[in-house]
């Protein structure tokens, strides 16, 4: 179940118009989605059986589980008694106790509450600044709490790097051939020519030595965007390929379920780690000493929220591994190596520290010598066998004490400034993830959830606001140009933490979903009022597709107009036509076809275009039809299929 469309609460919103905004629901409306209709209507025909007496909610244990089954309860009509399963392990025995413990629906009211609301306040953010910017910009422009504040991090930074002047600097460095030490950075290179040569050839001192253990706990478990952020730092994937990987691996009962924030087990999980170990060290490409036994310190019940971290499944043993692709095998050799990380013993070394005098001026070394390699092992293992540098730049330094002498000779090196580097995917990631200043007890922290940040960067890319290359998120121009138009309150994600808090003091029956929805909409009203128009000279910030050259490919059905080939799709050149035939277009997006310059010109020249290989969502098999422009005249034109008659 998804809100409905403005269109579908008044036909007058097919159109785009100032005078028609705000668009404020007082009741609202829910549509079924196309892809999954069959499998509501039969949980519908369940609900009314008359055998039904009661209704289990089994959805994720958390807000947006809540909601989802609430959505296809109503939906239903459905007045049946709801009793709440509340689990967060999905092992068989967590299952059965949450069975014999079912609570009762009425106590999550308040979550389902607040649910509504973060839903509900989105879609009036969304679709009403959309539109009101893309109205007094003239330019198809979109807008969200949370898309606009990841895109402001990416512009931001790379207004700061675009500013930045890198400044030399200088570093003086002595040298007796067994051990190498520097001075503190100097900015003038005089001064550190002179004092190089003061130094060149004279006795250095050690004042002290300071020897101090230290040690790095073994690696957390794998959530989604840790996943997300080292297959990206490791193998160049993007979110969303971590993410269809690691799903089709949940798929084939492989790993577990991939969208979780958690990065530990449950209590009920431990007794099964072992023998999981013991199947994995004879299925990676590498050898690995079986010694997982600090289980503990990956199980704590309090840190699992609606999923546990991903781990493997016992089933791999049963699996030929060798056949999956190359992306898929690589994402699940990382969680399996992570989970024997994750129970290895810490890493512990002996950092030293050494000052040395020459002359009245201080030189510091730096060594390291390690005494217990621990997990480390497994990932440097791992990191060898792609290819990866596994060592840490820090040499052991000899044996010296305090008061020893030695003849160095001195150089200088010179260096520069850096400024921040570009986002990358693991970069942004992070950043999403810590964003804003949420409350600590707010169910989402940080821009998005692990499970749509994925998402919310390949809309930036296919809205033209973002750009990839290589590695690297960039914003396009009209991705700057649109974070300069906006308000701070719209592109901050402060908004974000600010909605936490409320929704939080929602499931707590501190403020009513009244209350929280009253100053949303006060929220939405204000910024329209506060932009009824713009300078004419932000105008020329996004070029209108009357401004750009383009081929015209047929003529409008609409309007009689030409319809010309842009960047962006095929657009009817009489701007208050508004037809528009977008390249990203949902109906063949999800048949896994691309509107094409060629089917564009079918359908405007003939109404119509056969295609073969289409994919059925529903039946998950490929098909033939063709494909019918069925425009009405209003808002985005529709298709319908006509089939191939089968003797």
């Amino acid at each position: 179940m998804g809100l409905a469309e403005p269109q579908q609460y008044d036909e007058k919103y097919s159109k785009w118009r100032y005078a028609d905004l705000p668009i404020a629901p007082t009741e609202w409306k829910y549509t079924a989605a196309a892809s999954t209709e069959k499998q509501l209507n039969i949980l519908t025909a369940l609900m009314k059986r008359s055998d039904i007496e009661t209704v289990i909610n089994a959805c994720d244990s958390g807000r947006e589980g809540e909601l989802i089954f609430r959505l296809v309860y109503n939906h239903a009509k459905c007045t049946k008694p709801i009793k709440r399963l509340w689990i967060s392990s999905m092992e068989e025995s967590a299952i059965l106790d949450g069975f014999k413990n079912l609570k009762d629906g009425a106590d999550f009211e308040r979550l389902y509450i607040s649910a509504k609301c973060r839903q509900q306040a989105d879609w009036l953010v969304g679709m009403n600044y959309s539109r009101l910017f893309s109205v007094l910009y003239d330019s198809s422009l979109r807008v969200g709490r949370v898309q606009t504040p990841t895109l402001a991090m990416i512009t931001e930074r790379e207004q700061k790097i675009s500013d930045f002047v890198k400044e030399p600097f200088y570093v003086v460095g002595i040298t007796d051939g067994s051990i190498t030490a520097e001075r503190e950075k100097i900015k003038d290179k005089s001064t550190a020519d002179k004092i190089c040569s003061d130094c060149s050839g004279k006795t250095a001192v050690v004042k002290s030595v300071y020897r101090q253990e230290k040690s790095v706990s073994a690696p957390k478990l794998y959530d989604l965007t840790t996943l997300q952020r080292e297959a990206n730092r490791f193998f160049g994937y993007t979110a969303t390929q971590t993410l269809n990987a690691a799903q089709s691996l949940y798929e084939q009962k492989i790993v577990t379920y991939p969208r979780t924030d958690s990065r530990f087990i449950t209590e009920d999980m431990r007794d099964g780690i072992p023998s999981l170990l013991q199947s994995m060290a004879g299925i990676l490409p590498f050898s690995v000493r079986n010694s997982g036994t600090e289980i503990a310190q990956i199980t704590n019940n309090s840190k699992v929220t609606d999923h546990h971290a991903i781990i493997p499944t016992p089933t791999i043993s049963s699996v030929d591994l060798s056949a999956l692709p190359t992306t898929e095998r690589n994402i699940f050799n990382m969680i399996c190596v992570r989970l024997f990380s994750a129970v290895s013993e810490r890493y512990i070394y002996a950092e030293t520290i050494i000052v040395l005098d020459v002359d009245g001026e201080a030189f510091t070394a730096k060594g390291k010598t390690i005494s217990q390699i621990g997990w480390k092992s497994i990932e440097q293992a791992f990191l060898q066998s792609i290819g990866k540098n596994t060592k840490d730049g820090e040499k052991p330094l000899p044996d010296i004490c305090e008061g020893n002498q030695f003849l160095v000779t001195a150089a200088v090196r010179e260096d520069f400034t850096q400024p921040l580097c570009h986002f990358t995917e693991d970069i942004l990631l992070k950043s999403m993830e810590t964003a804003g200043d949420m409350p600590n007890n707010a169910e989402r922290r940080g821009l998005g959830t692990p499970a749509t940040r994925a998402a919310i960067i390949e809309n930036l890319i296919k809205s033209g606001l973002l750009e990839r290359k290589d590695k690297l998120l960039l914003p396009t121009e009209k991705g700057k140009n649109l974070i300069k138009i906006l308000p701070d309150s719209v592109k901050s994600p402060l908004l974000t933490a600010e909605w936490e808090n409320n929704l939080k003091r929602i499931e707590q029956g501190v403020i009513s979903e009244k209350d929280f929805m009253t100053a949303i909409n006060c929220f939405v009203a204000d910024t329209i009022k506060s932009h009824s128009s713009v300078p004419n000279e932000l105008k020329s910030l996004f070029p209108s597709n009357l401004q750009q050259a383009g081929e015209a490919i047929g003529k409008c059905p609409r309007c009689g107009g030409s319809v010309t080939d842009l960047p962006k799709g095929f657009f009817c050149e009489n701007k208050s036509c508004k037809f528009a035939l977008w390249r990203n277009n949902r109906f063949f997006e999800s048949k896994k076809k691309q509107l094409t310059k060629d089917v564009a010109i079918a359908l405007l020249t003939k109404g119509r275009v056969f295609m073969s290989g289409l994919f059925s969502e529903k039946t998950q098999k490929k098909y033939n039809a063709t494909i019918i422009l069925d425009d009405n005249g209003d808002g985005y034109p529709n298709f319908k299929m006509e089939f191939e008659n089968k003797k």
